[in-house]
């Protein structure tokens, strides 16, 4: 668990570009797996396979302190837990030093038999290639798999093929995209933010 200290709110000589950071004052701060069990912060809990590591595994951000609202207007609805804990639906990792990275939205998870997948590690792997200026990735059902990866990628000069075996050498079996089409461009809304569900 984070619990906002005051060293937490000094001025660091390191920036990090993608983090967003730690609690302030007077908020706690947990990530927690899908099965609603909290992710510790340890040296035994990196894992060399999350996006940015060392890094723990990705989970829900759940929040709590006194400047949290306490539901929406006009009923109070979807607010804090009788405990004070509020899901926020983000998903992040925490790097070695506390620090936290968004990864996706809670409801862009992808299950693969069994196991979480989220697919902003897979596209952050595809545009490590160099032939790929874009990727999107989604579930689709599968028989067997309960859900498949399928990727969208625009990119020059680089086949299926050869971004399966890229991703082979740089993601669990389960984090795989199983098929990869390759598009002119993404869909996106007036914000700019790619449409999964016209991809689905």
């Amino acid at each position: 668990m984070w619990r906002s200290r005051g060293c937490h709110t000094l001025p660091r000589r390191r920036t990090f570009s993608a983090s967003i950071g730690r609690a302030i004052p007077g908020v706690s701060l947990r990530l927690l797996y899908a099965s609603g069990d909290e992710i510790a912060v340890t040296d035994d809990d990196f894992d060399d396979d999350a996006a940015g590591s060392p890094g723990t595994d990705p989970g829900e951000i759940v929040a709590r302190g006194d400047n949290l609202f306490s539901g929406y207007w006009p009923d109070g609805r979807d607010g804090p837990d009788r405990d004070g804990w509020w899901a926020t639906g983000d998903v992040a990792y925490a790097d070695a030093d506390g620090d936290l990275f968004l990864v996706d939205r809670l409801r862009e998870l992808i299950l693969v038999s069994g196991f979480n997948v989220y697919p902003y590690e897979v596209e952050q792997v595809l545009m490590a290639h160099p032939a790929v200026r874009e990727a999107a990735v989604i579930g689709v059902p599968d028989d067997d798999l309960g859900q498949r990866i399928v990727a969208f990628v625009v990119a020059d000069g680089v086949t299926e093929a050869d971004l399966v075996t890229f991703a082979v050498d740089r993601l669990s079996w389960h984090k795989r995209p199983r098929a990869i089409s390759f598009v002119d461009a993404l869909p996106r809304n007036a914000m700019g933010k790619v449409t999964k569900a016209a991809l689905r």
